[in-house]
């Protein structure tokens, strides 16, 4: 025996010493082993460590969202103002532009007032807004079904002019061509918007026919006409599908123009159904419906430059 360890008495002293050196290097290989071992564990529980912070930090992060959103519905410039705050979103219209664009938890009557305010910083969201959808090759009610599908109209006639505004210079930059100007696209977008009302809210009786929208759409493309297979197209699919905008009040376009605020904006543009049909050029907003028939026509005003107080029925 030599250091506790048993050694064969026929071994010669140069096959000790080796036997002691194997002993050794074998003792020394297995303290390694055990080093390894704990150094492993230690990383292992570092991992584990980091990946429990990381998932508290975004276990944190999606609350705050969570939190953000719901303000943003409850008033949308403090709840965008808290998310800022936050460093959960950039402070440039582009990044809330996409926020609101994803729509996310998000109501759609508050992205809506959101997108029309006056502030310049609103009015640059809602272009950055307007940007993101794409509407090239879509007819315009294809095109306006994906736009206020996006959010909710708001009530405001001056919000609703700005957001219309932007939607015709954005379809007609899609769509380069189809329309003379952009004001072609404007006034015909309320048009459909004002023949959806018309076919599909049940308050109004007067139902107009394919060929009175046509009439009523004369002279709009700068003083030229559209082509009628156009505009019967746009009459047809607005008569068999109304516009929808997904809200829980269970709301939609049908009463767009059905309130005093509405009416009043209608004022701007001046025009009305008439029976015997007249060109699109004056709106006149008629006691609880917004459409009147008994209004002369007018030249149009350019889109902007007439401001006004919203009438009150």
């Amino acid at each position: 025996m030599e250091g506790g360890a048993w050694v064969p008495s026929d071994l010669t002293p140069e096959e000790c010493q080796e036997l002691e050196n194997i002993r050794r290097r074998k003792q020394e290989l297995l303290a390694d082993i055990q080093r390894l071992k704990d150094e492993i564990a230690e990383v292992t529980n570092e991992i584990e460590n980091l990946g429990s912070t990381e998932e508290r930090k975004n276990m944190q992060r999606n609350k705050q969202v969570a939190m953000g959103r719901k303000k943003f519905n409850m008033d949308p410039k403090k709840g965008i103002q808290f998310l800022i705050e936050n460093d959960l979103l950039k402070n440039t219209c582009e990044d809330i532009a996409q926020f609101l664009y994803k729509g996310e938890g998000l109501n759609k009557t508050a992205i809506g007032d959101y997108l029309g305010e006056r502030d310049e910083f609103n009015i640059q969201v809602l272009h950055a807004f307007v940007e993101l959808h794409e509407f090239t090759d879509l007819n315009l009610v294809q095109a306006l079904r994906q736009f206020l599908w996006s959010f909710r109209l708001p009530g405001e006639a001056q919000k609703i002019d700005r957001m219309m505004e932007a939607f015709a210079q954005r379809y007609c930059q899609c769509n380069p061509g189809v329309f003379q100007s952009t004001d072609t696209c404007y006034v015909l977008s309320f048009a459909i918007i004002m023949l959806n009302t018309s076919l599909h809210n049940p308050n109004v009786k007067d139902k107009p026919t394919a060929e009175r929208f046509i009439a009523m759409n004369r002279g709009i493309n700068d003083g030229g006409d559209l082509p009628e297979e156009l505009l019967r197209n746009l009459y047809e699919s607005i008569k068999n599908e109304p516009f929808k905008i997904p809200e829980d009040d269970g709301n939609d376009l049908t009463h767009t123009f059905f309130n005093p605020d509405r009416e009043g904006w209608l004022l701007k543009l001046g025009e009305c159904w008439q029976p015997d049909g007249c060109s699109l050029s004056r709106v006149c907003s008629g006691p609880g419906t917004g459409l009147n028939h008994g209004c002369d026509a007018h030249g149009l005003p350019a889109p902007g430059s007439v401001e006004h107080s919203p009438a009150k029925g």
